[in-house]
């Protein structure tokens, strides 16, 4: 049935079946069964598809938030990460595919990105266009394709980004943007995706998602009355002025660019059979491994970097090395000498930060020639678990600072250090970061760590990586990978082991802090659930 015959048809009645499932018209007879298992999204808005953050499926739990891919002992960024751009006309079922292809790669990583987040900010007459649905949603010129590109290119670097939410219902951005990060896949879906060649150049693999037309109108008609509230005459009149011309002129074309054509949607498990099997072979060759023993050995014999402080060690400091190091102290004289030595610690940190001359007045009238942080803020950000313990020694001396935290998981079978929970202040690109962990070994939760808050913008002259004990392999780690980091720590040991644990060391810091017993393969840098 061509599509203006089957626009002709469309009376009340029958558009009530095709909404709400029922009666032989139904929806069902016409779409493919791959869609009929999916609820409804219900939504007005736009998704960069990582809200919320977890995509769970028969085989396991994705992270949809993305993470900063791994870098190696140098602090640079092994590859890129490999992008899969999903084009088709609205409604053909880009994101079903999409999805299917994350259940079918079953990798931890991925990022989902919609062109819905990159509409265009409306005019107000071209609000009141939207209004009476004259304006052109499904014209290139609609999109934001300098922030689309910018957006994409960063996430490809591993780097993190801000997302426009975009409101169908105002046609306006929202003002809270979503948070999300690199991964090591990421699929770009959206109508114009093949349309602007900066982007083209951005994805590694083309996918064109080929539908029917009558399908296509009948799944838009759903949506758009369904979910964003339109009448069914207006979504006729945009279709036949704007959304199948679009697709005539624009769209269609491009499916000349595509490396494979996909149709019927995600129903062709064929097709994505084959896309995954590439995307496997490409992910081995981009394989990402933490190569420790090149850790190991890069930086032997070297003397310790200038941008390394050791606090003084006096008597006092040796004698509370001597008690938390000791494998028979109890667990409350562990907690109460730690303390005393991150409260040290935290202070000589603070010596650090910059200050300028700032003179008051004593009660006695006098002018007293002091000082004063020069600076904006001052941030702390705790390395889980271990790390959590040091925020009441900041707290202790900078009056409401502000804290964040950090969940880094060091991952059994491959050994690379994995993010898998984040919170930071806003605007912390502006601040000074106390970066806190307790115990440095090899650096690479570290310089995880180091990355985050760089792809948050924060300056690398104003992070300070504070610990209690670190050793000589995590200190160049750190130094040579960013060199302009502050590290202040209270000792450093000369070695590591067979499993990279600090000799001596001081055991695992997390377990006997709260008491917790740590399986014996686990080092000093794996760290447990948050606490609280």
């Amino acid at each position: 049935m061509a599509s203006g015959s089957l626009q002709s048809c469309l009376g009340e009645v029958w558009m009530s079946r095709i909404l709400h499932g029922g009666g032989e018209g139904s929806l069902d007879r016409l779409l493919p069964s791959v869609i009929l298992g999916l609820s409804p999204r219900k939504r007005t808005t736009s998704q960069c598809k990582s809200e919320p953050p977890l995509l769970r499926t028969s085989k396991r739990t994705i992270y949809t938030a993305g993470r900063p891919p791994w870098y190696n002992e140098h602090g640079a960024q092994s590859k890129e990460a490999f992008v899969i751009g999903l084009c088709g006309g609205s409604a053909s079922g880009k994101t079903t595919v999409a999805r299917k292809i994350i259940e079918a790669l079953d990798v931890p990583w991925v990022v989902l990105l919609s062109m819905d987040s990159f509409y265009k900010v409306l005019s107000p007459e071209e609000q009141l266009l939207a209004a009476r649905n004259d304006y052109n949603f499904d014209h290139p010129d609609a999109f934001d394709f300098d922030l689309l590109t910018h957006t994409l290119r960063k996430l490809k670097q591993g780097k993190s980004v801000k997302i426009p939410v975009y409101d169908f219902t105002t046609h306006g951005r929202q003002k809270e943007w979503k948070t999300v990060y690199g991964a090591s896949v990421i699929i770009f879906e959206g109508i114009m995706s093949f349309a602007d060649k900066a982007l083209l150049q951005l994805l590694d693999m083309k996918i064109f998602v080929e539908t029917d037309s009558d399908i296509r109108l009948v799944r838009r008609l759903r949506r758009d009355i369904t979910e964003r509230g339109r009448d069914i005459e207006g979504v006729i009149k945009q279709y036949n002025k704007f959304v199948k011309p679009a697709f005539e002129q624009y769209i269609e074309p491009t499916m000349r660019l595509a490396d494979l054509v996909v149709p019927r949607g995600g129903g062709n498990m064929v097709a994505i059979d084959l896309i995954v099997q590439h995307v496997h072979s490409q992910l081995e060759e981009r394989k990402l491994r933490w190569d420790m023993a090149a850790l190991a050995s890069a930086h032997q014999a070297q003397p310790l970097p200038q941008t390394l402080s050791v606090l003084e060690s006096t008597p006092q400091v040796r004698g509370m090395h001597t008690i938390i190091r000791n494998k028979e102290t109890s667990r409350d004289e562990f907690i109460f000498y730690s303390k005393r030595l991150m409260r040290l610690l935290i202070e000589r940190a603070l010596s650090f930060l910059p200050s300028q001359v700032h003179i008051v007045q004593t009660p006695q009238g006098e002018d007293y020639e002091g000082r004063s942080f020069h600076g904006k803020r001052i941030t702390g950000v705790s390395i889980l678990r271990a790390g959590e313990t040091m925020e009441p020694a900041l707290r202790a001396v900078c009056k409401d600072v502000r804290i964040g935290k950090i969940l880094i998981q060091t991952n059994q079978d491959t050994g690379e250090p994995e993010l898998h929970y984040l919170r930071l202040p806003k605007d912390i690109s502006e601040d000074h970061v106390i970066l806190m962990d307790c115990t440095v070994s090899t650096g690479a939760a570290a310089m995880m760590a180091v990355r985050v808050l760089l792809d948050h913008d924060v300056q690398e002259d104003k992070i300070l990586l504070v610990s209690l004990l670190m050793a000589e392999m995590g200190v160049h780690s750190v130094a040579y990978a960013f060199p302009q980091v502050k590290i202040i720590t209270t000792a450093v040991d000369k070695k590591v082991n067979d499993v990279f644990h600090i000799i001596p060391g001081i055991g695992n810091f997390g377990d006997r802090y709260f008491g917790t017993d740590a399986p014996p393969d686990w080092s000093d840098e794996d760290l447990d659930e948050p606490s609280y």
